[in-house]
C-alpha cells in the first residue's frame, strides 16, 4: 500500500500548528520564507507592534526640536518583510476583506504606503496565528464594506441615535445684534 504524498502545505501546518495559507495572498512558499526568517517562537516579541518593528514595517517616528519629521518605513532589510510586501501587493484584486481594505488604503494613502500598511497588517495576522494559535477566518468583502470608513462617517453625519445634551443649569439667551 503506497504512502500518501507529503505536501508542503500539510508539513507547514504540522510544524506551525496553524494554516498560514488561509490568509489571502500567503501561499506555501511565502509561509516557508516567513518561518525560515523569523522562526516559530513568537515569544521573542512581547507585542505584535514589536514584531512589526523588527520587520521594518512600522513608521519611523523621528522627532527633532519637538516636531515630527516626515515619516517613512524603517530601513531594515528582511526577507520576510519583502515577501509580505509582495503578498500585500498581490491582494490588490482579491474579492476578500483584505483586498477591500487594501483598495481603501490605496485610495486614501497612495499605492506605496498602502502596500507597507497591508504588509504590516499581514505581519500582525501571522504573529497572532503563530503566537496564540488563532485560526484566520475570512469574513468576506461584504462584511468589510459594512464597516463605515472614518471619512465616510464625517461627510455623512446624521443626528439619528444622538442623545440630547444634558441640562447643566445654564440658560442661553439670544441677543439681538
Amino acid at each position: 500500500m503506497p504512502k500518501p504524498a507529503l505536501t508542503l502545505k500539510g508539513q507547514l501546518h504540522r510544524v506551525c500548528g496553524v494554516d498560514l495559507t488561509k490568509i489571502p495572498g500567503i501561499k506555501e512558499q511565502v509561509a516557508q520564507v516567513i518561518i525560515s526568517e523569523v522562526g516559530l517562537d513568537m515569544t521573542k516579541w512581547n507585542t505584535e507592534k514589536q514584531f512589526s518593528s523588527f520587520l521594518g514595517l512600522c513608521p519611523d517616528n523621528s522627532i527633532s526640536g519637538g516636531k515630527v519629521l516626515p515619516r517613512s518605513a524603517r530601513k531594515v532589510y528582511n526577507r520576510a518583510a519583502d515577501t509580505l510586501r509582495l503578498c500585500a501587493q498581490s491582494v490588490t484584486h482579491r474579492k476578500s476583506a483584505l483586498g477591500a481594505q487594501y483598495r481603501r488604503l490605496r485610495a486614501r494613502l497612495g499605492a506605496p504606503k498602502a502596500i507597507v500598511a497591508m504588509a504590516d497588517h499581514l505581519a500582525r495576522l501571522v504573529y497572532r496565528m503563530l503566537r496564540y494559535g488563532q485560526r484566520y477566518v475570512e469574513k468576506g468583502i461584504h462584511q468589510y464594506e459594512l464597516i463605515p470608513s472614518p471619512t465616510h462617517q464625517s461627510r455623512h453625519c446624521t443626528t439619528e441615535g444622538r442623545k440630547e445634551p444634558k441640562p447643566r443649569g445654564y440658560r442661553f439667551i439670544s441677543r439681538g445684534v
